[in-house]
């Protein structure tokens, strides 16, 4: 882990809710590259939300990104609210998916379809 990593301005966004404050809320940090797995274990405890995401990019060509999760505790390697809170945080931040009515998110457990229709973001039912 660095000790002095530079400082990563991240989102907290909320999921599930069309008001603020009423969701689940996920800090989504959008450059994570050059961050190991400990220094992102020690960001996502430090903000002390249910799961914290990374977002770095792709290794796969037919990904538009690659997002890893972590909790206070542990990385996962897929779950339901992160991977939508980060899509919208991508797409919000000026993301531009490579092809039209869906994002694709690569991430531990391969590559995942969302869906986009209108403002609205869906998973598929298994990743």
């Amino acid at each position: 882990m660095n000790p002095n990593p530079r400082p990563r301005p991240f989102h907290q966004v909320d999921v599930f809710a069309g008001l603020a404050y009423r969701g689940n809320p996920l800090a989504v940090v959008l450059d994570a590259q050059g961050l190991d797995a400990a220094t992102m274990q020690h960001f996502a405890n430090w903000t002390n939300l249910s799961e914290t995401t990374f977002l770095l990019p792709p290794r796969d060509p037919r990904a538009d990104y690659r997002v890893r999760i972590f909790t206070g505790s542990e990385e996962f390697p897929f779950a339901g609210h992160p991977t939508l809170g980060s899509a919208h945080t991508w797409l919000e931040s000026g993301g531009v998916p490579k092809s039209d009515g869906c994002v694709v998110q690569e991430c531990a457990a391969g590559l995942v379809r969302i869906k986009r229709d209108g403002g609205r973001l869906a998973l598929p039912r298994r990743p």
